[in-house]
């Protein structure tokens, strides 16, 4: 019984184990994965090839900048010019394997991978949200995931990425000065996505007015060279309010008032939307459908909704909550996303990958980088990874994976190592009946009890 709440342990709440992993949680898998949620700085993460968002958009900026034609070609490859795009991509997916490969459970980072599911940004929709999305993983989630949600409502609509995302940070109060002097008016994008998807709910019954005023008191914010043309500066790339673009006089929102008070305003209001009951419910359900399955017992939400409301959206106190709940450790039901499944195969396997491999395994199985393609991210229900030839996809992958581990790894060791008490009589059995080491190791990473969590 130890041994299959470890691998529960592991394979719904973190990055899958390692061999040996199961045997050191003990009889305590609940506080291995309470002790992570402890220590500091877990989330973050630092490096020196690691450049901020702001450094980025001046360093894009400076390369606009250099001229043109056989002359700036030549400048190029003799001062060895490496273009700020591949740069920051290389770096930041190397950031993320070589901490995926090292943590104790993944917990945390699966808390990551959650939240930027929820304040969606796609690399797809403009070259300043391509360069900066990692950025705004390491700088807008990932110093408040363990946090208070409120802090990250705001670092989040705060980054240049979320800005740029939604058009927002040229959006203008069509009474502002900027407004009055060119004609344009203020973009809804933003606002829209903040009630429905960030805060709230459609199920709180907000009305488009509510959704035109909330985008009336986001003019102004916007970032340092949003327009393209600003001189370079010390802060270059970093949140601006600009005041003549902010819209004139009151605005009310599910009917709280909000006086004139410039960016003030636009924090007030996220502030109430953070704190408001249908935002609780919201955020606790859907970290509970997550972890646990697409329907839990109402009673593991409601606890955690609960404690969201009681603690001033305090995240550990809701996660620590959840891992608590006797009911999140129930029947394995939830299939891993692409990422789950390729990290919990290399930790499985003792495998390294590049980065050229994890982009290109993650968009051929349907979960590219950054990039979901729409504002409510990537699915999270059971059988959403379930569809095409996903599991095709998968088995290629395996077998690819198999065929580069060690000649000496016994795929039957292997399978109590990383599976444990879950592992059927079943999957044993046709893994001990593989025709090869490798057939039998793509077997295991193919077997209900390691695709599920």
């Amino acid at each position: 019984m130890v041994f299959a709440s470890a691998s529960i342990g592991f394979h719904r709440f973190g990055l899958g184990p390692r061999s040996g992993d199961l045997s050191l949680l003990g009889d305590d898998p609940r506080g291995v994965l309470l002790d992570e949620l402890d220590e500091p700085g877990i989330a973050l993460l630092r490096g020196g090839d690691l450049l901020s968002a702001a450094e980025i958009i001046t360093e894009r900026h400076r390369q606009d900048r250099l001229p043109r034609g056989y002359l700036a070609a030549a400048i190029r490859r003799l001062s060895f010019f490496v273009p700020i795009d591949r740069r920051v991509f290389e770096a930041e997916v190397q950031a993320r394997i070589d901490r995926a490969l090292i943590v104790r459970t993944g917990l945390v980072e699966r808390l990551v991978t959650f939240w930027m599911n929820h304040f969606v940004v796609e690399t797809g929709a403009n070259g300043t949200v391509r360069r900066t999305a990692a950025a705004f993983e390491r700088e807008a989630i990932r110093p408040f995931v363990l946090g208070r949600f409120e802090d990250m409502l705001v670092a989040a609509s705060r980054h240049p990425a979320m800005l740029s995302y939604f058009n927002s940070a040229i959006s203008v109060g069509p009474n502002s000065v900027i407004g009055r002097q060119s004609g344009r008016g203020c973009n809804e994008n933003h606002a829209r996505e903040l009630l429905e998807l960030h805060t709230v709910g459609v199920e709180a019954g907000y009305s488009q007015a509510d959704v035109t005023a909330l985008s009336k008191v986001l003019t102004g914010w916007s970032y340092r060279g949003a327009s393209g043309d600003d001189e370079l500066a010390d802060d270059y790339g970093c949140f601006w309010f600009v005041a003549d673009a902010h819209e004139p006089g009151g605005q009310r929102v599910m009917d709280v008032d909000y006086p004139q008070t410039g960016l003030d305003q636009g924090e007030a209001v996220l502030s109430t939307l953070a704190a408001h009951e249908a935002t609780a419910r919201r955020i606790a359900w859907k970290l509970v459908r997550h972890f646990v399955s697409d329907h839990p017992a109402p009673d593991i939400a409601e606890e955690v909704t609960a404690v969201f409301l009681e603690s001033g959206g305090d995240l550990k106190a809701c996660v620590r909550t959840l891992l608590l709940h006797d009911k999140a450790w129930g029947p394995v039901v939830k299939i891993k996303s692409p990422g789950e499944f390729l990290w919990s195969a290399l930790r499985a396997l003792g495998l390294g990958i590049d980065v050229a491999q994890v982009a290109r395994v993650l968009s051929a199985l349907g979960q590219p980088l950054w990039n979901p393609h729409a504002p409510n991210g990537f699915p999270d229900h059971a059988d959403s990874w379930l569809a095409g030839n996903a599991m095709t996809d998968r088995l290629d992958f395996a077998e690819e994976l198999a065929a580069r581990v060690r000649i000496d790894l016994d795929p039957l060791a292997l399978t109590d190592a990383v599976l444990g008490k879950r592992c059927s009589a079943s999957t044993r059995e046709h893994i001990a009946r593989a025709q090869t080491r490798s057939q039998a190791l793509a077997l295991l990473l193919m077997s209900p009890e390691f695709q599920r969590r």
